[in-house]
């Protein structure tokens, strides 16, 4: 089964690391992603760009409307996103558990929805 991790902090946390810690952040972020691939677990892992490169849409009554960044609400934002293959959401749960950014932030794991039909 497929499962997306997607991978929530505050980008505030990130910009305040030091450039050696940030660095061995991301070594080990792609270290654990070749971990994940060589078990034929990984489909796709992606970091995001900071939430002030974003923009938002919602179409209301056939009317786009676009905005800055996400909703302002939200303290944390979405850094990444794993996809991953599981046998369960047990198996999702543990591969998640390895995510370094977990230690920051917040990873929340969704099974993927398959769209009848398709």
């Amino acid at each position: 089964m497929k499962y997306v991790l997607l991978v929530y902090g505050e980008e505030k946390d990130l910009f305040a690391l030091t450039p050696e810690r940030s660095a061995k952040l991301d070594a080990d972020s792609l270290a654990y992603d070749r971990e994940l691939d060589q078990q034929g677990k990984l489909i796709i892992a992606q970091a995001l760009q900071p939430v002030g490169k974003s923009k938002s849409l919602r179409r209301r009554k056939g009317k786009r409307l676009v905005t800055d960044g996400p909703f302002a609400e939200t303290k944390e934002q979405l850094l990444g996103f794993v996809m991953v293959e599981a046998a369960d959401l047990d198996e999702a749960l543990a591969i998640a558990d390895g995510i370094p950014l977990a230690e920051l932030g917040t990873v929340e794991v969704r099974a993927i929805y398959n769209v009848p039909g398709s």
